[in-house]
C-alpha cells in the first residue's frame, strides 16, 4: 500500500501543469543537445543548476531528468544519419544504424531507435517504480571484484566483434586498452604514455576517440571516394518509416531483453549507459541466428543498444535516490544539484520527501511518451541532412565535431588529438581493422584495471577473492562459458561440413 500511494502521489505531482512544462521542456532541450556531437547531457545540466534557484525542487528535479534522459534519446539521431555519435552511449547504435543509413533506410533505423527507447525508458521506469529499494541492495553488494568479473565478461565481446579476423580485433583492442590508461595513475602518481605531454595527464576523453574513429574517418573516406562512388550512394533517400510485422517481431524480444539488461547495469554504480549499450548490443548478437550480420544494417543492432542504453538512464537514478551514490558522472550533476536545494538523496528520501523520489519517476513515464510523439514526427525533416549537398554536410559534421569537442575540454590539443584519431580510423577501415573492439576496450579498460588492482588490495593481493565472491564466480564462470561457446559452434559447424563433404 505505501508503494501504491507513492506512486498516485508521484502522479499527482507529475501530472501538474507546471511540471508536465517542464518534462517537455526538459526531453525537448535534451533531444537537440543529444542530436549534436560532443554535447552531452553533462554540461547542460551543470549550466541549469543556477537556472533552478527558486523551484521547487520536484520541479527542478524533473526538468532536469528529463534533459538526462532525452539527450540519451537524441543521441541515435546523429549516430544514424552521420555516424557521428552524440552522445558516448550511442556509440554502438551507429555499428548498424549508419549501414542502414546508407542503404537508404535511415527513417526506418530511426523509428526503430524512437521505439527501442520509449520501451526501454518504459520497461526501467515501471521496474524503478516496483523494485527500487530492493534493487539498491544489489547495487551494494557489487565491490571490486565483482566489478572486474563484470568489466571481463564485457571484455569477451572482442571475439564477436572482430568479424573475419581474430587478430586484428585483438590487435585493436589491445590499442584501446593502452588509449585508455593514458595519463597519470591515480593510485601512484604514475605518467603513463603522456609523452612529456601537460595535457596527456587526464588521459583522453572518450568522445575526441569516438568522433575522431568514426565521423572524422568517415568525412576522410567519402573525400577519398571516386565520383561514380558517391553517385551510387543512397543515404539521401530516408526511406519508409513504417514497420513490417516481421520487423516488429524481429526488434520485440531483444527490445526487452536489452531493456532489462540496461536496468540492471544501469543501476550500478559506475557502470552507466554506455556499457550498458554495448552490453545489450553484444548479447543480442550472439543470441542472434543472423549475428553474423551484425554491423551490416541488422535492425536488432539498432533495437538493442537503444532499449538498453536508455534503460540504464533511468537505472541510473536507483542508486541516486536510494543510496545518493551517482551511477555516472551525470547522476553526480544531478546530485550536486540536489544538495544545492538542501535534499540529501538516500534511504530516508522516500519518507521525508516523497513528491521529489516519486514525482521524478512518475515523470518518466510521461517523459517518455513526449519523447515518441515527438520525435517521430520530425524524423522526415531531421532526416533532410542527408539532401544536403555532400560538400556541405561534410563541412556540417566537420563543425558539429570541432564545436563539440571545443566546447566540452576548451583545448586546443583535443582537435589535434581528433584529427590524428581520424587518420587512425581512416587507416583502420582502409586496412580492414574493425573499430568496435577498440572502442569497447576502450571504455572498459580503464574500469577493469581500477577495479583488479582495489580487489587485489582489498585482499592483501589474494586472486581467492575473485573465488570467494559468489556473484565474482559466477560471473567469471559466464565469461569462460562465453568464451567457450564461439568455439565449440566453430567446432560443431567444421563437423558437421565432414560428413556433407564426404
Amino acid at each position: 500500500m505505501d508503494a501504491l500511494h507513492g506512486v498516485l502521489t508521484g502522479f499527482s505531482v507529475a501530472f501538474e501543469p507546471m511540471n508536465l512544462l517542464y518534462v517537455f521542456i526538459g526531453v525537448f532541450a535534451g533531444t537537440i543537445i543529444g542530436m549534436l556531437p560532443g554535447l552531452g547531457p553533462i554540461s547542460a545540466l551543470a549550466l541549469m543548476i543556477p537556472m533552478t534557484f527558486g523551484m521547487d525542487p520536484s520541479s527542478a528535479l524533473i526538468l532536469m531528468a528529463g534533459v538526462y534522459y532525452g539527450a540519451i534519446f537524441g543521441g541515435s539521431t546523429s549516430s544514424i544519419l552521420l555516424n557521428a555519435p552524440g552522445v558516448a552511449s550511442t556509440v554502438a547504435t551507429s555499428f548498424d544504424g549508419y549501414p542502414l543509413a546508407r542503404q537508404g533506410m535511415a527513417g526506418k533505423a530511426m523509428a526503430i531507435a524512437a521505439y527501442s527507447s520509449f520501451v526501454g525508458g518504459t520497461l526501467s521506469a515501471l521496474a524503478l517504480m516496483l523494485v527500487a529499494p530492493l534493487l539498491a541492495k544489489v547495487a551494494v553488494s557489487f565491490g571490486p571484484a565483482e566489478y572486474f568479473a563484470l568489466m571481463l565478461l564485457g571484455l569477451t565481446a572482442v571475439v564477436s566483434l572482430s568479424g573475419k579476423s581474430l587478430v586484428k580485433g585483438l590487435m585493436a583492442a589491445v590499442l584501446g586498452m593502452m588509449i585508455s590508461i593514458v595519463g597519470i595513475d591515480l593510485q601512484t602518481g604514475t605518467e603513463r604514455y603522456t609523452f612529456g605531454s601537460l595535457h596527456l595527464l587526464n588521459g583522453v576523453e572518450f568522445l575526441v576517440v569516438a568522433l575522431g574513429i568514426f565521423a572524422l574517418a568517415e568525412v576522410f573516406s567519402m573525400l577519398l571516394k571516386s565520383r561514380e562512388e558517391q553517385a551510387t550512394d543512397s543515404t539521401a533517400n530516408i526511406g519508409s518509416l513504417r514497420l513490417s510485422r516481421r520487423e516488429v517481431k524481429e526488434i520485440a524480444a531483444p527490445t526487452g531483453r536489452s531493456s532489462l539488461l540496461g536496468f540492471f547495469v544501469g543501476i550500478l554504480p559506475g557502470a552507466g549507459a554506455t556499457v550498458a549499450s554495448f552490453l545489450g548490443y553484444i548479447m543480442e548478437k550472439r543470441l542472434a541466428k543472423d549475428g553474423h550480420s551484425f554491423g551490416q544494417g541488422n535492425l536488432k543492432g539498432v533495437a538493442a543498444p537503444e532499449a538498453a542504453n536508455n534503460a540504464a538512464c533511468t537505472g541510473s537514478f536507483v542508486p541516486l535516490l536510494t543510496l545518493g551514490v551517482p551511477g555516472s558522472g551525470t547522476t553526480a550533476v544531478l546530485l550536486g544539484a540536489l544538495l544545492v536545494m538542501g535534499i540529501t538523496p538516500g534511504p530516508t528520501m522516500m519518507e521525508q520527501r516523497p513528491d521529489v523520489f516519486w514525482g521524478v519517476i512518475a515523470s518518466m513515464y510521461v517523459g517518455n511518451l513526449f519523447l515518441l510523439v515527438l520525435n517521430l514526427p520530425l524524423i522526415p525533416y531531421i532526416a533532410r541532412l542527408l539532401d544536403l549537398p555532400r560538400p556541405l554536410l561534410l563541412s556540417l559534421i566537420l563543425i558539429f565535431c570541432m564545436v563539440g569537442i571545443y566546447g566540452t575540454t576548451f583545448a586546443i590539443a583535443d582537435l589535434l588529438l581528433l584529427l590524428g584519431f581520424g587518420l587512425l580510423g581512416l587507416g583502420m577501415k582502409r586496412f580492414g581493422f574493425p573499430t568496435a573492439p577498440l572502442i569497447l576496450a576502450l571504455i572498459l579498460g580503464s574500469m577493469m584495471e581500477e577495479s583488479l588492482r582495489r580487489a587485489l588490495q582489498i585482499s592483501d593481493g589474494s586472486w581467492l577473492t575473485f573465488i570467494d565472491k559468489p556473484i565474482a564466480l559466477w560471473l567469471l564462470v559466464l565469461t569462460a562459458v562465453s568464451l567457450l561457446f564461439p568455439l565449440l559452434k566453430q567446432g560443431l559447424g567444421l563437423l558437421r561440413q565432414k560428413p556433407a563433404a564426404a
